[in-house]
């Protein structure tokens, strides 16, 4: 017998048990389609993640503050002061950092006319715009000017132009901070969710000159909440990092035997660690769903078996009038790599349906390769040989008398 006559002799075979056919395929079809909806949600994630954390900018290193301590005992009221506007000038003059930008921040109930909303409002300096890379979609920046005038201005995000105006055509419209009036210049462009899951669009921009006099008094004027640094492209993130160190340990006046008094992220460890966190999860769910595929294969040998059961007549008739052990085996075969690939086929195409249904039920993004489409569908078919190999070998092994017999 030649490959065509044994693949059509094992789609007759299977199409007279349809249901039980039927049953089989639908276990390789759940198999495939598990694998294909969890690697198109773990890479999906994985890719959200790294997108997230570039929108942040790139070549960042972001200086904290800690509380001061006396004898290993935390000095209450030192951990928003020990990082200032003076540190943030000597940290300019590093070989390693290219912009610094000094931040304070925090939540107010903002204002148009009688409409309401809550935004995190940051006291910037102008350097924000190169360190971010925050484009603007309509108006202008913070200049050095506002920032020495201390001007009532604001830059706002694409969340508050549209929860208090509803559209984006705001420049030159007043909005009340703390019921102080700032006038608008600009709207910031999308940014979107930030790693900790804050919307960075729900932002307010001002002059840190203005924040400090009219929003967020403090009897250390000159302290800030953070310090945004954009190192050098030509330079390691760690070196840099390193020089930031020592400069503010020499600045703070810190033994050797002190801690630090600040902390500093480094955003591309942060990034390399998110990254490392979601491939690994993407494994886990890949090998969550290869294990039924491997249940779909059980399936399938425990059925080819009880088929070999049944067909003992018609086996024995083959091999009585010429079939060889070959034809038989590879009938078999055939009949269970028909079942996994026409279980693979559908698995496709359901997973890549339910993938982005997913995607449009749920706030996930997902990504579906054309890798694990070939993985899953080619894994399927080899699970059809593996599991089928035993009762192909068990059927072609019998002898054409006493399989007649056994009818």
């Amino acid at each position: 017998m030649n490959y065509i006559d044994c693949c059509l002799e094992a789609f007759s075979s299977l199409r007279q048990n349809i249901l039980r056919t039927s049953l089989t395929v639908l276990g390789i079809v759940i198999g495939v389609m598990s694998v294909i909806v969890m690697l198109a949600v773990g890479r999906g994630v994985q890719t959200q993640v790294t997108d997230t954390i570039s929108s942040i900018g790139s070549n960042l290193l972001v200086v904290w503050p800690k509380y001061q301590t006396s004898n290993r005992v935390k000095i209450p009221g030192t951990g928003s002061v020990t990082l200032t506007l003076d540190d943030a000038t000597e940290l300019k003059y590093l070989d390693e950092i290219d912009e610094v930008a000094s931040v304070i921040a925090k939540s107010f109930q903002v204002q148009f006319q009688d409409i309401n909303w809550n935004a995190r409002v940051s006291g910037i300096s102008p350097a924000y715009n190169e360190v971010r890379e925050w484009n603007l979609v309509q108006g202008t920046y913070i200049s050095e000017k506002d920032l020495k005038s201390s001007d009532r201005i604001a830059v706002i995000g694409l969340t508050v132009a549209q929860e208090l105006f509803s559209n984006v055509d705001v420049v030159g419209k007043i909005i009340r901070i703390k019921n102080i009036p700032f006038r608008v210049v600009g709207v910031l462009a999308e940014k979107g969710t930030s790693i900790t899951g804050r919307d960075q669009d729900n932002t307010i921009l001002v002059p840190i000159t203005s924040a400090r006099k009219y929003l967020m008094k403090s009897k250390y004027p000159r302290s800030v909440s953070y310090i945004i640094l954009k190192v050098k492209e030509d330079t390691q993130l760690t070196s840099a990092e390193s020089s930031v160190k020592r400069l503010l340990r020499v600045k703070h006046k810190l033994r050797t035997d002190e801690k630090n008094d600040f902390s500093v992220s480094n955003l591309a460890d942060i990034a390399s660690t998110a990254s490392e966190a979601t491939e690994a999860l993407t494994i886990l769910l890949a090998s969550i769903a290869g294990i039924s595929l491997l249940v779909g294969g059980v399936g399938i040998m425990n059925i080819m078996l009880v088929s070999v059961t049944e067909r003992t007549r018609e086996i024995g008739i083959r091999l009585a009038i010429g079939a060889t052990q070959r034809d038989i085996m590879n009938q078999f075969l055939i009949e269970s790599s028909l079942v996994c690939f026409t279980g693979g086929f559908v698995g496709i195409l359901v997973g890549i349906g339910l993938s982005y249904t997913i995607a449009t039920v749920a706030p996930v993004s997902v990504e579906v390769s054309m890798s694990s489409i070939f993985i899953s569908f080619f894994i399927s078919i080899g699970i059809g040989i593996f599991f089928g190999w035993y009762p192909a070998r068990k059927a072609s092994r019998m002898e054409p008398v006493a399989a007649l017999r056994m009818e």
